[in-house]
C-alpha cells in the first residue's frame, strides 16, 4: 500500500500494530497530544520521529512517498 500522506499513513500504522494513541505515543518516545496532531493533520512529526515511524512503515508494509 502506497501512501501520499503522513496522517492516514500513521493511523494506519497505529491500527495495524493494534496499539491506541496512547500506546503509539509511548512506543514513539512522544506525547498522546502528538500522535492525536500528527493523525488529524494539524502537525508533521519531527525529523528524528519520521525515521522512526519509516522504519515501522517498512516492517509493517506500510509505504509511504
Amino acid at each position: 500500500m502506497i501512501v501520499d500522506n503522513y496522517p492516514l499513513a500513521i493511523k494506519q500504522l497505529r491500527e495495524k500494530m493494534m496499539l491506541s494513541q496512547q500506546e503509539f505515543a509511548k512506543v514513539l518516545g512522544v506525547s498522546f497530544a502528538s500522535i492525536n496532531r500528527w493523525e488529524n493533520g494539524v502537525h508533521e512529526p519531527t525529523i528524528k520521529v519520521k525515521r522512526k515511524l519509516r522504519s515501522l512503515f517498512n516492517e509493517y508494509g506500510i509505504k509511504i512517498n
